[in-house]
C-alpha cells in the first residue's frame, strides 16, 4: 500500500513523514514527488494560472495510476485536483479540503493562518464552503513577511513569525486556528506548553487518504 504526496517544498517531505509515524502508519509506506518549480510559476503570475492547473493536473493523473492514493499538499495548487479527481486510477486528496473539513466541524471561529498570498483566494474558498455545513466563521490571513524567511532558507525565523501569529490570534479569545501550508507545522515548537497546537494539513490528510483507500 502507497500514499504519494505530491510537494512544492523539498522540507515538507520531513513533515510528512513525521505525520505518517504519529498515525503509526508502516515505514515507507509514503512516496513523495517535489515539483517546486509549479508553486514558483504561480507566484510569478500572483495566481493559479490554466497553465499550472493543467500541468499540475496532468502529474497527479499520472501519479494516481502509481499509487493507492495521492495527496497534494499544495494549498494553491488546490484546484487542480477538480480537473482529475473523478477519473483518476486512485483518489486523490486535497491537503487542504481535508484541513477545512476538519477545522470547521466544532463551528465558532475558524482562524486560518498562510504565508504564501496566492495562497489566500483558494484557501479562503474551500473553507467557506466546508463552513456551510457547521456556521463556523472563517477568517484568513497572512503572516506578513513569512514566506520572505523561507525563500531565504531560514526556517527558525519562518516558524518564529507564524508562532507569533499563532499567539495573536489565541489571545483574542476562544478559536480554532488553522495552518493553510504543511510547511507551516513545526511552528508549534515555537509555542508556549499550555497553548493549543494549531491543526495543520499533513495528519488530516494522510487520514483522509487511509480512509479513501479502506473504503
Amino acid at each position: 500500500m502507497t500514499i504519494t504526496c505530491l510537494h512544492t517544498a523539498e522540507s515538507n517531505i520531513a513533515v510528512y513523514e513525521a505525520a505518517a509515524k504519529a498515525l503509526g502508519l508502516p515505514d515507507g509506506m509514503l512516496r513523495h514527488h517535489v515539483r517546486a518549480d509549479l508553486l514558483l510559476s504561480a507566484e510569478k503570475a500572483g495566481r493559479l494560472t490554466e497553465e499550472v492547473s493543467a500541468e499540475t493536473a496532468a502529474l497527479l493523473w499520472h501519479l494516481a495510476g502509481e499509487a493507492d492514493a495521492v495527496v497534494l499538499n499544495c494549498s494553491t495548487l488546490g484546484p487542480a485536483t477538480s480537473e482529475v479527481a473523478a477519473g483518476a486510477a486512485a483518489p486523490i486528496i486535497r491537503a487542504d479540503a481535508a484541513l477545512a473539513a476538519e477545522a470547521v466541524k466544532a463551528g465558532g471561529k475558524v482562524i486560518v493562518l498562510c504565508t504564501v498570498e496566492t495562497t489566500i483566494a483558494p484557501t479562503t474558498a474551500l473553507f467557506e464552503i466546508a463552513a456551510k455545513e457547521t456556521g463556523a466563521e472563517i477568517e484568513v490571513r497572512l503572516v506578513p513577511g513569512a514566506w520572505a524567511h523561507f525563500r531565504a532558507g531560514d526556517l527558525s525565523a519562518y516558524l518564529a513569525a507564524i508562532a507569533d501569529a499563532v499567539k495573536a490570534a489565541h489571545d483574542e479569545g476562544p478559536v480554532t486556528i488553522a495552518f493553510a501550508q504543511a510547511s507551516m507545522t513545526d511552528a508549534g515548537r515555537f509555542l508556549p506548553e499550555n497553548y493549543q497546537r494549531p491543526m495543520s494539513g499533513p495528519a488530516t490528510a494522510l487520514t483522509a487518504a487511509m480512509a479513501r483507500i479502506r473504503s
